[in-house]
């Protein structure tokens, strides 16, 4: 089953503030919890579905990934698993949501690791090929501005040869606590964002971040088979963490440029081919160009009729993920002539003449249901 909008999860529009965020998610955590509807199914699904929309729309970067990509961002190595493996969401993040507005309940807490909050940005580049390019695939070297892990300290912040300390705020559990009436409330540390430590003596090349701004050329596999609008997504190669955090992801987003000749609709290719009245009817043989850069015949037989299509099976493009190709359709455009010389009028003036009912069956349909609409 498709899944819902996380907005539409939440009873939020999208320009929602933080507040009015966790102010929904808190209202449906209360709700639809377990301790309080324990053996209701259909509320432990809504407990686990507003916590995993809260869960992207409550960070930043992954809400601003949420907001252009939708619930694709995370898919494929987005974290499945936890309650019922929904993509983008492990059952500690779930875990870690809750007790940031609840604590645990039972009042224990625990203490647990944040690096996912200092995992890097993921970036988006946008490429163009050509038709042809997207017919067979093909390699490039893209070049973007990003952060890489810087080598002195080796994406710690810490100058080499110490270590970051314990967070004097929180004492290195990386979440500060207050009682709320009946709920414990349990918040990210603002001072260590997190990570339970900090950075006392600073690398001098990175200021503490643990990253540098960079330029970064790769090589990109563009697979053949390709259409306009897919995207590629490149697992750690955005932006670097902060103080150890993971690097985010790349996603290429494939601009296939139109082409002077053929139309494409999925793994079908289209195209027009003018032929003159006289070909049309007394019929001919042509030769056409094929998207691979070769040629094809195609035998008009004598009376087509303008629009007819011809079908070329495995002419078109390849499908991403099988062996097989679509098909290329050639469609006749009967030319009349716009000039004609003397000889030809004369010729065509004779044709009128002598051509018949059986010449032209389709006027002769048209003429006789005209007439009986007159006389009806």
């Amino acid at each position: 089953m498709a899944k819902r909008d996380y907005y539409d999860v939440l009873g939020v529009n999208k320009n929602a503030s933080p507040e009015e965020l966790k102010s929904a998610y808190r209202k449906l955590a209360v709700k639809y919890h377990p301790d309080k509807n324990p053996g209701d199914k259909v509320a432990e699904d809504k407990f686990k579905e507003a916590s995993e929309a809260y869960g992207i729309l409550s960070d930043k970067s992954k809400k601003e990934n949420y907001d252009n990509f939708g619930h694709a961002a995370f898919e494929n190595g987005g974290g499945r698993g936890g309650f019922g493996g929904f993509g983008g969401f492990s059952g500690s993040d779930f875990s870690d949501i809750f007790e940031d507005f609840f604590g645990d309940f039972g009042g224990g807490g625990r203490r647990s690791s944040r690096k996912s909050n200092n995992r890097g940005s993921d970036l988006r580049y946008d490429l163009s090929i050509s038709l042809e390019e997207a017919y067979t695939g093909k390699k490039q070297n893209i070049q973007f501005s990003t952060t890489e892990k810087c080598n002195t300290c080796k994406g710690n912040g810490s100058k080499p040869g110490t270590s970051p300390d314990r967070c004097t705020y929180c004492g290195g559990n990386g979440r500060v606590r207050t009682n709320q009436g009946f709920f414990t409330v349990q918040q990210t540390c603002p001072q260590c964002a997190g990570s339970g430590e900090e950075i006392t003596n600073p690398c001098n090349d990175c200021n503490g971040q643990g990253n540098k701004q960079s330029s970064k050329k790769i090589s990109v596999t563009i697979p053949k088979g390709v259409d306009d609008g897919t995207r590629i997504r490149l697992a750690g190669k955005g932006e670097a963490g902060t103080r150890g955090g993971g690097s985010g992801d790349l996603y290429l987003f494939i601009n296939v440029e139109n082409h002077e000749l053929f139309k494409r609709s999925d793994v079908n290719l289209f195209f027009e081919f003018p032929i003159s009245l006289a070909d049309a009817a007394l019929g001919t043989s042509i030769e056409i160009p094929t998207i691979d850069g070769g040629k094809a015949k195609i035998k008009i037989p004598n009376g087509t009729q303008n629009g007819k299509q011809f079908r070329l099976k495995g002419k078109g493009m390849p499908f991403m993920r099988r062996g097989d190709y679509g098909d290329l359709y050639v469609q006749v455009k009967t030319e009349v002539p716009i000039f004609l010389n003397k000889e030809q009028k004369e010729l065509l003036e004779k044709f009128r003449k002598i051509e018949n009912e059986k010449s032209n069956p389709s006027i002769k349909k048209f003429f006789q249901k005209a007439k009986d609409f007159w006389n009806s």
